[in-house]
């Protein structure tokens, strides 16, 4: 009985040509064979799977090809198909985790003064460098600084950070990227396509994403999926060997975030713990996705039109704010990195839904976005975002005769400090300067560096203490703009100052320590000189 090749061994590529997403470390390669400026050393750098063996043994092909030394072997001569076997007797492969003592590593350095066998230079491939001892790194640095001229080192590693300093001068270093999920996916077809093997494209994208940049774990999960699936490779049965979350689950969270639907969000929750997904694995996706609700928004071109959910995507990005998608980013990252404290997964999970829910601006409705912040710039706020106010009375328009009349003996920072404000409410407030204070008016000027305080929760919670404090509604604007005096913040501050001032100008006149200085050569530390509060 025969039995079938891997399509990680089976595809593997024979030359530069065939290598995919790697096209940097190519063409360095390619122009040095062509141009015939060889190394003695190379070390080739990158995750598990990205191609550094593959590029090795085709190196050493381009090296010992019968052709001449050239950047696209034969593929046909003794030489490289003796390669591709694995029976090249002039190419040492060496697995460096296996062998790290020094002795292994003396008695290959022996062997490099012999000259090859029949082949035009012997070849070393040592495959995770980085796990050599200190000493069996000490043994090579000689004949890496002095090499015989016939032989050629090809250093590999997943870690390079472990490699000594003086190993890593030796070499000429090529970090190898992790692929990208589209080229993956497109390699993948092409292969699926020469197999005559039928497949999707949401099931390629799926293997891709799960592969994580390396091509030899996406081919290894393809062989699995075409077992699974029987000969063919299909959406629901790749997410179902995959354990991949239903991505309908992450567009019905999103939009029950959207509605403020709380009961929605759990009964979601309880679904995906009824199906015993992993909540990291969720959050882990919904991450994901945000990410393509940003570039939706903002770079609309970045999302493929094959790309599964592709209307979906667009009508969501639509509906949230860039703000609230970052807000909902960061929160899903925190939420995936404190699930290991939580009490259980779904708590955790629930919980970071809930801290979406809560810290939602209260005004966002799918077909109601947020002002733009230009607007803002050139219009009261009030007048210039009229349709989320919900008090009808901040609507209303004083009458002239009310207009400029001033508070006896109240100014804008004695005022704040008699409302009770509390939290972004009360740093908004004190980070204002009244322009227009009266019983009926009050027009407030933000600096631009504080117009994210701008919140329209927050402008409510002033706007309800004002209307308290006076007993009667009160016009209330917000205006980004230039100061021309201060606010309660720079007050605050300026007295602060000046109390420290007159602290440090009485340690300095203090008789004891003037004594100290002119005895002792003491040195006053001002900064450790604190002012008391009272």
């Amino acid at each position: 009985m025969s039995q079938t090749q891997v399509l990680a061994r089976k595809w593997r590529p024979r030359n530069f040509s065939e290598l995919t997403g790697q096209e940097h470390v190519v063409k360095a390669l390619t122009n040095a064979l062509e141009q015939n400026r060889l190394h003695h050393a190379y070390l080739l750098t990158g995750t598990r799977g990205v191609g550094k063996t593959t590029i090795a043994r085709i190196l050493a092909k381009s090296l010992n090809c019968e052709a001449g030394v050239t950047a696209a072997p034969c593929g046909t001569c003794p030489a490289c198909l003796q390669i591709d076997s694995g029976s090249f007797i002039d190419l040492i492969e060496l697995d460096a985790a296996s062998n790290t003592q020094v002795d292994n590593m003396r008695e290959l350095l022996e062997n490099t003064l012999y000259a090859p066998t029949s082949a035009r230079y012997k070849i070393y491939i040592i495959d995770e460098v980085h796990m050599l001892s200190k000493s069996a790194f000490n043994a090579m640095l000689k004949t890496l600084e002095e090499p015989p001229a016939h032989v050629k080192f090809v250093l590999a590693t997943t870690d390079p950070q472990k490699i000594p300093i003086t190993v890593l001068s030796r070499c000429l270093q090529f970090n190898l990227k992790q692929i990208p999920q589209t080229q993956i996916a497109g390699h993948l077809n092409k292969i699926l396509a020469q197999e005559k093997i039928q497949c999707d494209t949401p099931s390629l994208q799926l293997i891709a994403r799960a592969a994580q940049g390396s091509m030899r774990d996406a081919l290894s999960l393809l062989d699995q999926a075409i077992a699974f699936g029987e000969g063919c490779v299909a959406e629901a049965g790749v997410r179902d060997m995959l354990g991949s979350i239903d991505q309908g689950y992450l567009f019905d969270l999103l939009e029950a975030l959207a509605q403020r639907n709380g009961l929605k969000l759990l009964a979601l929750a309880d679904e995906m713990e009824a199906q015993c997904l992993s909540f990291d694995s969720v959050l882990q996706d919904l991450a994901a996705l945000l990410h393509r609700l940003a570039l939706a928004q903002t770079v609309p071109q970045a999302i493929n039109e094959d790309t599964p959910e592709y209307a979906r995507i667009f009508s969501l990005a639509k509906t949230f704010s860039p703000d609230d998608i970052q807000l909902f980013y960061q929160i899903a990252l925190h939420g995936r990195s404190d699930l290991g404290l939580a009490p259980d997964e779904y708590a955790g999970f629930t919980m970071t839904l809930m801290r979406m829910l809560t810290f939602m601006p209260e005004d966002l409705s799918a077909n109601n976005q947020p002002p733009q912040v230009s607007s803002m710039l050139t219009k009261p706020f009030n007048e210039a975002d009229t349709s989320q106010q919900a008090e009808p009375e901040q609507k209303v328009q004083p009458s002239p005769d009310s207009i400029r009349v001033d508070l006896s003996g109240l100014d804008w920072p004695k005022l704040t400090q008699q409302l009770k404000l509390t939290g972004m409410a009360k740093m908004l407030a004190q980070h204002s300067e009244a322009k227009v204070l009266s019983a009926e008016n009050i027009e407030l000027y933000l600096p631009d560096v504080h117009k994210h305080l701008l919140e329209k929760k927050y402008q409510d919670k002033i706007q309800t203490e004002l209307n308290s404090y006076f007993g009667k509604p009160v016009v209330l604007n917000f205006i980004v703009g230039s100061l021309t005096g201060l606010t309660p913040v720079a007050l605050q501050q300026r007295e602060e100052e000046e109390k420290q001032e007159q602290a440090i100008a009485a340690i300095e006149k203090d008789p004891i320590v003037q004594e100290l200085i002119e005895q002792f050569d003491a040195k006053l530390i001002v900064p450790s000189i604190k002012s008391i509060q009272k």
